[in-house]
């Protein structure tokens, strides 16, 4: 099967690192692809002797425009694929366009966010052959709010990346490193540094923690909020308990580091950080928005918090910091729940399974 797989701009994202995992597993399975992104380079480009797939992009320069796909159609038609995979909101807005050029072709959209839909994305779900939304509540916004056909959307969760062998040690020397001793308890957050994130939030909540508990709050992550979080950490004289630490193509030993994995973020369908949190043994405190109580299990393995509840988000985590034994349970539970649901060989075959059956007419 010739694959193509469009994605607008290979930053540092799940959905992007999602891409690039798709396009190397479906190469090892023998078919054809071509990851097609309109703007060039990205954090996460492969060297090109190491990547399996064809790898192109559109614009002849980075013009920072995610939405500038010069020749797009030209492309696909080139590519002849028998199958187009659209990942992220602006690659979906072109997937009607796409479906109208190429008829002949599979052309499955994606449901991967908690942001409003624009119209084109709205039309490219009705033009597309089929819809993969990657969790149920985010299926549900589509036939309930957006009347596109049920039988039209299949649900395919994320692929955990990076996992870790559950007898890995704790990762005390980057603990030390950042000031945590033995008592602390470290609260992660991995997201990209934009408003819907809701890094702002985190910190709030965490200056509203009893004074008394030892805790910290390692935030890692680039873009354009950060600097607006770091001055809030400041001002609420909290400089010395929460770390910016970056950008980390490879999270996981911050999550061997850390207690408890945050989030209140507002743009989540499935949080691919909460999954590998998980995975990694980590509690979760989160709020409830879209497909993020499918990411744990509310009560067993985390706190699911109503949204923007801040003084309910404050007491699971007080609850929790004081509780090194509950954490462990909700820990295991955690590990258990992400490998029984969001293995990569799992995900990738649902893929392969479905994009056989659309491309049969």
């Amino acid at each position: 099967m010739k694959i193509l797989i469009v994605q607008d701009y290979l930053r540092s994202g799940g959905t992007e690192r999602q891409s690039v995992f798709m396009a190397t597993a479906f190469a090892k399975a023998g078919h054809e692809v071509t990851l097609l992104t309109f703007r060039p380079r990205g954090v996460l480009e492969l060297d090109a002797g190491q990547q399996p797939f064809a790898f192109r992009s559109l614009q002849p320069f980075d013009t920072r425009l995610d939405w500038f796909a010069p020749g797009l159609l030209g492309a696909a038609e080139e590519a002849a694929p028998d199958l187009v995979l659209c990942m992220g909101r602006m690659a979906n807005c072109y997937a009607g366009f796409i479906q109208r050029r190429l008829p002949r072709a599979a052309v499955v959209c994606t449901m991967r966010t908690g942001k409003a839909l624009p119209a084109l994305f709205l039309r490219s779900m009705r033009l597309c052959r089929h819809v993969i939304a990657n969790s149920h509540v985010a299926k549900r916004v589509l036939t309930d709010q957006h009347d596109i056909p049920s039988h039209k959307i299949t649900v395919i969760h994320n692929s955990v990346l990076g996992f870790t062998d559950e007898t890995a040690p704790r990762n005390q020397a980057l603990r030390r490193y950042h000031g945590a001793n033995q008592s602390t308890v470290v609260l992660v957050n991995v997201a990209m540094f934009r408003p819907e994130k809701n890094q702002r939030e985190l910190i709030e909540i965490c200056a509203k923690l009893p004074g008394y508990l030892d805790w910290q709050l390692w935030l890692a992550g680039e873009g354009p909020a950060r600097k607006k979080c770091e001055r809030l950490a400041h001002d609420l004289g909290l400089g010395a308990r929460v770390k910016f630490l970056g950008y980390q193509s490879d999270p996981a030993p911050l999550y061997l580091a850390s207690d408890i994995a945050v989030l209140a973020s507002q743009s989540e369908s499935l949080s691919n950080f909460l999954i590998e949190a998980q995975l990694h043994g980590l509690p979760a405190v989160a709020y409830d928005i879209v497909g993020v109580g499918e990411c744990f299990v509310p009560d067993r393995s985390g706190c699911l918090i109503a949204n923007l509840d801040q003084p309910g988000f404050v007491a699971a985590l007080d609850r929790l910091i004081r509780n090194p034994a509950q954490r462990q349970r909700f820990g295991e539970l955690g590990r258990q729940h992400a490998q029984a649901n969001f293995v990569p060989e799992r995900q990738v075959q649902a893929h392969l399974t479905l994009f056989r059956e659309v491309t049969k007419g």
